[in-house]
């Protein structure tokens, strides 16, 4: 049998040069990911900056004095910190009956929202019945229909009841929210059947099932839910503006858009009200982080 003989050259040159050789492109290429992740860390960061500079801006005008947002050229930052313009702000309106008002409004579609996407997402990831996927499609197929779409007869449906300018009038549509049942559905899904089956062979009902298996370990959906509800119902504008009359029934935003046209030229007020209607939400997004970004990954599907 003949030898083969491989010489230290080859291919690639003498001593191994072709195995050296292959170093150069992945240094290249190390070198050249550095520029780009420089560029994706810029990006994101200007992104950053324009997404917080409204509310910069909000903040710093809300310390201004009525001469000092109308001064040319700009000033970015004020001359006097004047706190006292939220004191002005909040006692021009009854902002306290305000920001009532947008808690309870917000627990009930909250509370609301939970109970119906919990029931209904359970029933359609696990219950057979006929026509349940039908049933779903014709869920789904509403996220469609435009909100503003639904306004006009939502508003003659709780005049016909008398509930408007009533909490029952500005909650009792808001109760529930098909993007919501879909989430419960989608992740009562992955929940494994096997612990239910156990729950089964011991005797537990349906009920008994959902409440003591099923739902304490959808709490991760739930909380999704019920922060982008609370955030959802806060931010509510266009709705109690129709279903409320009263200056005792204003929600926050309510209460900012009136004040826009009762106080026309007093911008650090109008500035000190948003920035105290946004307080809530921005503490409660600092308390559930984790539940936000989840949240915005879900939300996807939507």
């Amino acid at each position: 049998m003949s030898r083969v003989r491989f010489s230290a050259g080859g291919a690639g040159g003498p001593r191994g040069g072709g195995l050296r050789g292959a170093d150069p492109p992945l240094g290249g290429r190390r070198t050249g990911a550095v520029p780009l992740r420089a560029l994706a860390w810029a990006a994101t960061i200007l992104a950053a900056l324009t997404m917080a500079a409204p509310f910069l801006w909000m903040a710093l005008t809300s310390l201004m004095g009525q001469l000092e947002v109308f001064s040319y050229p700009p000033r970015l930052l004020p001359e006097t910190a004047r706190f006292e313009n939220y004191v002005g702000a909040l006692t021009a309106q009854p902002f306290g009956r305000f920001f009532l008002n947008s808690l309870v409004f917000a627990t009930c579609v909250v509370s609301g929202q939970l109970l119906t996407a919990a029931t209904a997402g359970y029933a359609f990831a696990r219950l057979e019945f006929r026509g349940r996927e039908r049933l779903f499609l014709l869920f789904l197929s509403t996220m469609m229909v435009p909100t503003v779409v639904v306004l006009i007869p939502r508003f003659l449906m709780i005049d016909r009841l008398g509930w408007v300018d009533t909490y029952q009038g500005i909650a009792s549509t808001e109760l529930v929210s098909v993007w919501g049942i879909f989430l419960m559905r989608q992740y009562f899904r992955t929940v494994p059947t096997e612990l239910e089956d156990a729950a089964r062979i011991d005797g537990a009902g349906p009920w008994r099932i959902f409440w003591s298996v099923s739902l304490p370990l959808a709490r991760p959906a739930l909380a999704t839910l019920g922060l982008f509800a609370f955030i959802d119902a806060w931010k509510n504008l266009l709705w109690p503006l129709l279903a409320t009359r009263s200056m005792d029934m204003r929600v926050v935003e309510v209460g900012i858009a009136s004040f826009h046209g009762t106080y026309e030229v007093n911008w650090p007020y109008q500035m000190a009200a948003g920035v105290t209607a946004v307080l809530p939400i921005l503490v409660l997004f600092l308390f559930t982080q984790r539940y936000f970004v989840r949240g915005i990954q879900m939300e996807g599907f939507r």
